[in-house]
């Protein structure tokens, strides 16, 4: 190919040349010979050689910029195009949103199926009035706390689920385990209500089936709380670097 072009440079210089020994100069040639295509005209044209002349200097200015920067032409015709019948047979990539996912991590977390029932910081739960210098403390030392945005604070046995365990109790929401109460025991869980009221209305008891997001090493506090509730209030669950650091 690169013999092709030096031949064809040799060529353009002989004719330039001629065209210089016969007092012929470019800038006495039309407008209309340099823009002209050789292909249109007849040797009969006066300005036939002139013609010929910028045509082919025209390819050779082509030629040469496809050798140093690549043909587009041929390479265009390497570009495989799929057809729509191959686009129909790629098998399609489900597009996974954030909840979706959130629901797949779930079903790979352990399972426990327990008897929940509801509790307040009132008498009737805790027997201590709003008086009482421990009011509302649970048994880790952190207030009580209803959130349904983010975590609420929830009694357990201990044995099964220790202090800082990160629980999905489907209807209620995602509660840790700070207290404890002397009718829990076993696979039993006590959620908190802010009242007798919402206890009632809102849940009863029910036999539900909840998640073990994170197990707890037997401590919680109104930092580590804090901090919880904070980053769920950005992400709308718990993130899995935070567990490990806050829990």
């Amino acid at each position: 190919m690169r013999q092709i072009i030096l031949w064809q440079r040799i060529v353009m210089v002989s004719i330039l040349t001629g065209l210089l020994l016969h007092g012929i100069s470019l800038d006495h040639i039309p407008a209309a010979a340099k823009s002209a295509n050789v292909t249109n005209i007849s040797y009969a044209d006066p300005y036939y050689e002139q013609k010929k002349y910028f045509e082919m200097m025209r390819l050779l200015e082509t030629q040469s910029r496809q050798e140093s920067f690549g043909n587009p032409t041929v390479q265009q015709q390497t570009v495989m195009i799929p057809k729509p019948m191959e686009m129909m047979q790629r098998p399609l990539q489900p597009k996974v949103d954030k909840a979706e996912k959130t629901e797949q991590v779930k079903k790979k977390m352990k399972t426990v199926k327990v008897m929940a029932t509801g509790y307040t910081a009132g008498y009737e739960s805790t027997g201590k009035r709003p008086n009482h210098p421990e009011y509302g403390i649970t048994y880790s030392g952190v207030k009580v706390r209803r959130d349904k945005n983010t975590v609420s604070t929830i009694a357990a046995d201990l044995k099964v689920f220790p202090l800082g365990t990160i629980l999905y109790i489907p209807g209620y929401g995602y509660g840790v385990v700070a207290d404890k109460g002397s009718a829990i025991k076993g696979k039993k869980i006590d959620l908190y209500f802010k009242t007798t009221k919402q206890v009632y209305k809102e849940w009863g008891k029910k036999e539900v089936e909840v998640q073990v997001i994170r197990k707890g090493n037997g401590k919680l506090t109104e930092a580590m709380l804090r901090e919880l509730g904070e980053a769920m209030e950005v992400s709308k669950e718990i993130p899995e670097d935070l567990w490990n650091k806050t829990v």
